[in-house]
């Protein structure tokens, strides 16, 4: 039978899973979010029970086996004792559980960790003065992570208001100079009431036994971790003795997590140095490709262009040359030489080349121009000119005179010479 699909998790939900897993360094998912559904969904909780198990405290849900007695002596006194013991902590857990629903601990609910904090600063200003090491202000979770991104000690303060020795340790030990210069400049500093939601929600992962309680966080192998605890008053000098030694002891472990983050961004830099070279390169292959096409386009626009030239200058040629047949067709017969009416005429081209026809003088000077027009000789534009006086003749029909003159009209006599200028250029 297969087993029963888990719930899908809400966004909230994921973006903590993930933080979680990034905080304590476990590759499994599913442990991480056994690990918080055990806690609710606190993250907070949830890290520092996971840190606990890595200093070898166990779990609240996984405890350890009990070790077994020794000795007749000791298997009797535990079977003696069993149902005695069976039946206190039977009645004091039904005892807990019927006090939780008639007077809940308020502090159970967390609805402002940013608040709280802030809330204890203002108050320990208040009683001690604003002479004191920097407070983070931010959740424990903050804090966490940017102790993480930035390498550095992470210094835990759980702040017992009840304690008998919480105002002198205060103002003996946390405020003196020496100990805010050595805060300030070698770690992050955390602190909170346990009378506050936050506070008591970290004083319950990290389970302190008296105070004042301080503990000691930093990344150790990939995972946050606690590496030393100080429970009890404690002088100044005692305290950066001992905050000293555990730093150094660990000194090696943060020193390694250093040499790995530049690795990974010099192996990160790398890459995006070789993908900003490939993109550089392929950018350029891309432009030598465009300019590429773009001449190929252009040597084929030009060819089309010329083919298109030469296909209209061949239909021009063929058109004139169909017109010149034409025209040659319509010419009027050439008179006879003995004609009383006819003119001899000699046309001048301008290859210097000659040609001879006869044309009737009762004949219109656009016959003389049809005939030059047919002839292969003579240019597609020209213009027939006299040479004495020089003058051109009006061979073609105009606004001011449409019907061009005869030859006689014209006043040609029977013999003229008559001259072709080009006027294909004009």
């Amino acid at each position: 039978m297969a087993a029963p699909e888990e719930p899908e998790l809400s966004q909230a939900q994921t973006e903590k899973l993930l933080q979680f897993q990034d905080l304590t360094g476990l590759e499994s998912m599913d442990q991480c979010r056994r690990t918080l559904e055990q806690h609710n969904w606190n993250i907070e909780a949830a890290v520092q029970d996971r840190l606990n198990e890595q200093e070898g405290v166990p779990s609240v849900f996984n405890p350890p086996p009990s070790r077994p007695l020794q000795g007749l002596l000791g298997w009797s006194y535990y079977l003696i004792m069993l149902p005695f013991r069976f039946t206190y902590y039977t009645l004091l857990d039904i005892f807990r559980f019927a006090l939780r629903f008639i007077r809940p601990d308020p502090r159970g609910r967390v609805t402002d960790p940013v608040g709280d904090v802030v809330s204890f600063i203002h108050s320990f200003e208040e009683s001690y003065g604003r002479s004191h090491p920097v407070f983070y202000q931010g959740t424990y979770s903050q804090a966490l992570n940017d102790a993480k991104r930035e390498l550095r000690y992470l210094l835990v303060y759980l702040h017992g208001e009840d304690h008998q020795d919480t105002d002198e340790f205060c103002r003996s030990t946390l405020c003196t100079e020496e100990v805010i210069t050595f805060l300030n400049t070698r770690m992050l500093f955390w602190a909170c009431s346990t009378s506050k939601p936050e506070g008591y929600r970290v004083s319950q992962a990290l389970r302190e036994n008296t105070y004042p309680f301080l503990a000691m966080i930093m990344l150790k192998d990939r995972k946050m971790t606690v590496v030393g605890r100080l429970e009890g008053l404690i002088q100044p000098e005692d305290l950066i003795n001992q905050l000293t030694f555990i730093m150094e002891a660990n000194q090696t472990y943060l020193m390694s997590e250093r040499l790995e983050r530049e690795e990974r961004n010099q192996t990160q830099v790398l890459r995006q140095q070789q993908d900003e070279a490939y993109l550089a390169s392929l950018r350029a292959d891309q432009e030598k490709e465009r300019k590429k096409r773009e001449e190929q386009e252009q040597r084929r626009q030009e060819e089309e262009k010329v083919r298109q030239t030469a296909l209209a200058e061949e239909r021009r040629r063929r058109t004139l040359e169909e017109e010149k047949e034409r025209k040659s067709e319509c010419l009027p017969p050439e008179p006879p030489a003995d004609d009383a009416e006819s003119v001899k005429i000699v046309f001048k081209l301008p290859n210097d080349t000659r040609v001879e026809r006869r044309f009737l003088f009762g004949q219109s000077l656009t016959v003389i121009y049809d005939f030059l027009f047919s002839l292969k000789e003579t240019p597609e534009k020209f213009q027939i000119v006299t040479n004495f006086p020089r003058r051109v003749l009006p061979c073609l029909p105009t606004e001011q005179q449409p019907n061009p003159p005869t030859l006689k009209e014209a006043g040609l006599s029977r013999s003229e010479v008559l001259f072709v200028q080009d006027l294909t250029d004009d």
